[in-house]
């Protein structure tokens, strides 16, 4: 992929998919890590579930019993979404990874570089982890 957007073969929206990544029955090959206020959860795909994409696939779950208002959601996401897209490329191009990104914190005053690192931090484990 060229450039610096988000692509739509990114997001991971595939119900099964997200199944896989939080049940505990199918949770071989799982993997989490904790970088306040974030929380990760991955899994590599198996070769058998790669088509034709080999980009790492992700969602963003900021939940509204931490975060009450709409607002404050959204901004916690569009700031976690911005974060991962200019940290991406820590992953490498062909990474075939869904990665779960959750909001654990109990404030929204954290500024945008706490996000940043936070996510900097998860994205560096989870290549460190694969390599």
């Amino acid at each position: 992929m060229k450039g610096l957007r988000l692509y739509k073969k990114e997001k991971l929206c595939s119900i099964k998919t997200i199944d896989s990544l939080f049940l505990p029955a199918m949770s071989e090959g799982r993997s989490a890590v904790m970088a306040y206020p974030w929380r990760a959860v991955w899994r590599m795909r198996p070769a058998a579930e790669n088509k034709s994409d080999n980009c790492t696939r992700f969602l963003i779950s900021v939940p509204k019993k931490r975060v009450r208002h709409a607002v404050n959601r959204v901004r916690l996401r569009r700031q976690c979404r911005e974060a991962y897209r200019l940290s991406r490329h820590m992953l490498g191009e062909n990474m075939p990874a869904d990665v779960a990104f959750i909001y654990v914190g109990n404030t929204i005053e954290a500024p945008y570089e706490v996000t940043l690192r936070s996510v900097h931090k998860i994205l560096k484990r989870m290549a460190d982890e694969n390599i």
